[in-house]
């Protein structure tokens, strides 16, 4: 199967999926005997909700078509993707309501308020499951866009290794065209020819994509020549500006004087979208409050009951802009686990010598998000222990670890306005101060009870990943990332990864 039958498949799914939604919601508003109800009418014809429910459908799928949403450079690009299926969606149905208020047509409002929302979560649900499965088949080395890199050696090694990281994005890279060294590859990937080279070799390999490094040694006029080669070829041309860690939302191409320009947006820390921010955490934790509550307090009493002992641990934690809170948790340890701290710090540090001496490494074990004192109250240089197999973890707070249930508690946290549902994972005042000045930018923003570090590997993750994956958060942090990453963490905690 090829990117072609891909792109078949998605649409008659979305096809399928549509007229669910539309015809559902026909029988869920009218029941079955449906035929002789109008959807709209005049003077000159009238028409019936089965065929204006035919209707509707087309129009949603054709509009789906039309902005792009099946394009191979979109398929499997998460937000992008979900973006081009909502603005088309919500454009169809803003088309209906015009039309319906400009001719004066009644539509029943049941019937949109059912087909809206039930078609648009259905695509979402529909291109997820795709996305995944063409995932996976990349990750494997199929389906992919075959990539010619131009460009500067080194930047073309960032190329290359950013593609790599990242392997479901589907980019391959099959060569490399560099004057700036003799060497017969780079990053792996062998050298084919020079820059100027790249539009021959490019049709003469037949590649998809064109990636051309933030240095190169075409210039302006030669990268202008270069995307006038391509055309007609289907090859498509990309140019990287050099920026790293910032999102696409900030990133806005403003031409001046005939010279394209990126204009790159501040980060923002005040204003409306932090008002809805804290708005909608308030509102959602005081939500999951009242729905889990019966699953706390359940919990709150096996704890109890297990050893008599406390209920919650808390520990201080550094919040905004520096300042201490207690965050509460479930409690997980045996009573007095803090006692047996030191031992297990000593253990921990000469099984970590006996293994540096056979394989020599850098990295050291980072912490869980919110685990309890005795898992990562030792420090070194800034880098954080954590035990994978504690022996003071009780074997009920092994398993509310697991799912993440001993976290819960923080949503208290989160109504007191001391943390948010997603942000930066929460430090230890040792911690931040061993901080270097750029990774302090951690405490702009609110601690999250989830976060990037959350559904990109939890405990998995190496120091240098969890201050990347944080940084990220802050400079780059809005409602509709927030909304992402929560729909995220539901998987990541399911699955269990990263979790002990």
């Amino acid at each position: 199967m090829g990117l072609r039958q891909v792109r078949i498949g998605i649409a008659l799914t979305d096809f399928v999926v549509i007229v669910w939604a539309v015809f559902g919601a026909l029988v869920a508003r009218f029941g079955f005997d449906s035929g002789s109800d109008i959807a709209a009418s005049t003077d000159r014809f009238s028409l019936g909700y089965p065929a204006f429910s035919a209707v509707l459908a087309v129009a949603w799928w054709v509009s789906l078509r039309l902005h792009g949403s099946y394009e191979t450079h979109i398929l499997g690009r998460g937000v992008t993707e979900y973006r081009l299926l909502m603005n088309a969606t919500l454009r169809v149905f803003a088309a209906v309501a015009l039309l319906a208020y400009a001719f004066k047509i009644e539509v029943a409002r049941g019937y949109v308020l059912l087909a809206l929302p039930a078609g648009l979560v259905a695509l979402f649900i529909a291109r997820r499951m795709w996305r995944r499965w063409l995932g996976a088949k990349r990750t494997t080395g199929e389906l992919n866009h075959d990539v010619l890199v131009v460009g500067e050696a080194g930047h073309a090694r960032g190329i290359i290794e950013a593609f790599a990281g990242m392997p479901e994005a589907g980019y391959g890279v099959v060569g490399v065209c560099t004057s700036t060294t003799d060497a017969k590859e780079v990053g792996g990937v062998p050298v084919v020819g020079s820059e100027h080279q790249a539009a021959q070799l490019a049709i003469e390999l037949g590649v998809d994509v064109v990636a051309c490094g933030a240095v190169h040694r075409l210039g302006t006029s030669g990268l202008r020549r270069l995307g006038w080669a391509l055309e007609g070829s289907g090859t498509e041309l990309l140019v990287s500006p050099g920026l790293t860690e910032i999102a696409g939302p900030r990133v806005v191409a403003r031409p001046v004087a005939g010279l394209p320009l990126l204009h790159i947006e501040a980060p923002t820390f005040s204003g409306s979208p932090l008002v809805m921010k804290s708005t909608l955490d308030w509102l959602a934790a005081l939500v999951l409050l009242i729905a889990l509550s019966p699953l706390m307090l359940v919990v709150a009493a096996i704890i109890k009951l297990q050893d008599r002992g406390p209920v919650f641990f808390r520990q201080e934690r550094v919040g905004l802009h520096g300042e201490r809170f207690q965050m509460t948790k479930f409690r997980s340890m045996r009573v007095g686990a803090e006692a047996q701290l030191e031992e297990l710090k000593r253990q921990q540090l000469q099984e970590r010598a006996s293994a540096a001496l056979e394989t020599p490494s850098h990295h050291a074990f980072l912490p869980g998000p919110h685990h309890e004192v005795g898992d990562e109250q030792q420090v070194d240089r800034g880098l954080l222990f954590k035990l994978e197999r504690d022996p003071r973890i009780t074997a009920f707070g092994r398993f509310i670890r697991r799912y993440s249930i001993d976290e819960l508690p923080q949503l208290l946290d989160v109504l007191s306005g001391r943390m948010s549902l997603v942000g930066p994972r929460p430090p230890l005042p040792d911690e931040v101060s061993q901080y270097a000045h750029d990774v302090r930018r951690r405490l702009l923003v609110k601690p999250g009870m989830t976060g990037l570090w959350q559904v990109n590997g939890r405990s998995n993750l190496s120091w240098d990943e969890s201050v990347r994956f944080d940084l990220y958060y802050v400079e780059n942090w809005s409602v509709a990332l927030d909304m992402l990453i929560l729909w995220r963490t539901f998987a990541a905690v399911v699955g269990k990864d990263g979790a002990y």
